[in-house]
């Protein structure tokens, strides 16, 4: 669900100060003249809008990526998808609630969808562990993965994990194991499968969900190997150097394009997906749709092959595997 204000970031203070101003005729208005201003101020804000998130640093972008308003894998789900039947567990520990899936439609396509689950206030954090998921969660995404196979249904996840839980027990339940184990799964799962990252991918806890046939991005995204914090910290010594390796690390959507890493970019709204639920959700729908249109017209052979040779190419200088132009993002 949408909170009423979104939280405002550093940078977008200039623009809450316009909304301010805005509300505040708005709550007068009595004239044509009033109604005019108030239309005047609202195609400044429009353009002051573009005008900020057209120039955002790529420490900015990790700011917008984690926006505790930023829509999660629930609301995309609720939005774009019908019939969602959530499925629980992992058949060996437990339920991790960081990942939810199941059973879905998407228009007339029947498919399978797994995402990365954060919360939006603390006790849901709590819940869901901010998003880290456990071994627990990695496995029950890939029997909804072999479950997908089974029934010939295409695989849809989103992705949106700051990294896989750090805490000893959960490297005492085999964490890195089923992680691996995943990405085993993954290379070779008969069915169509298209991943989006939606917010923070971050690390093997991103990948374990997405190595797919088409690899997405939301235009305000962010896909890396560690966080900027992590990679300050290893590199620098310093977490303090955030954003320099966010500068370095080369984890925004148009970087990972020209790289070969990712096949497409989806735009947001003005103002990112935070300020535009609705909008988000429909520029999300139409480009998975368009998507997996174009992948069910293909065989298994060719896709696993496909895929293979995708994620095999990525970091040889020679050429972009995707073969899309560096400015292909969907409008």
């Amino acid at each position: 669900m949408k909170p009423q204000k979104p939280t405002t970031l550093d940078f977008e203070k200039k623009l809450d100060q316009l909304r301010a101003s805005i509300e505040k005729v708005q709550s007068n208005a009595t004239s044509q003249d009033q109604v005019s201003k108030i239309e005047e101020l609202k195609f400044e804000l429009e353009a002051q809008t573009a005008e900020v998130y057209a120039t955002l640093s790529p420490w900015q972008r990790v700011q917008v990526a984690r926006h505790p308003d930023r829509p999660h894998t629930q609301d995309y789900i609720d939005m774009c998808f019908s019939n969602f039947i959530e499925l629980h567990g992992d058949r060996y520990y437990g339920d991790d609630q960081a990942i939810v899936g199941g059973p879905a439609k998407l228009g007339n396509h029947r498919v399978m969808v797994i995402g990365h689950q954060k919360g939006r206030d603390t006790q849901e954090n709590v819940r869901r562990n901010f998003g880290m998921a456990s071994p627990e969660g990695f496995r029950k995404a890939r029997r909804l993965m072999k479950l997908a196979e089974k029934f010939k249904l295409p695989l849809i996840t989103f992705l949106d994990i700051p990294g896989a839980s750090p805490v000893l027990e959960a490297e005492e339940r085999g964490q890195a194991w089923a992680i691996a184990e995943n990405l085993m799964e993954m290379a070779g799962l008969k069915t169509p499968f298209i991943t989006t990252v939606i917010g923070e991918g971050g690390s093997g806890g991103a990948l374990a969900l997405g190595m797919a046939d088409r690899v997405l991005m939301q235009e305000y995204s962010v896909y890396s190997v560690a966080s900027p914090e992590g990679a300050a910290s290893i590199v620098w010594r310093d977490h303090k150097f955030a954003p320099r390796a966010a500068e370095a690390l080369k984890l925004t959507p148009s970087d990972l394009l020209k790289l070969g890493v990712i096949d497409r970019i989806i735009a947001e709204p003005t103002g990112a997906a935070h300020r535009n639920y609705l909008d988000a959700a429909r520029l999300l729908k139409e480009t998975l749709t368009e998507e997996l249109d174009s992948l069910r017209s293909r065989s298994v052979e060719n896709l696993i092959q496909s895929r293979n040779a995708k994620f095999r190419s990525i970091g040889t200088p020679t050429s972009n595997p995707s073969g899309l132009a560096e400015d292909s993002v969907v409008s």
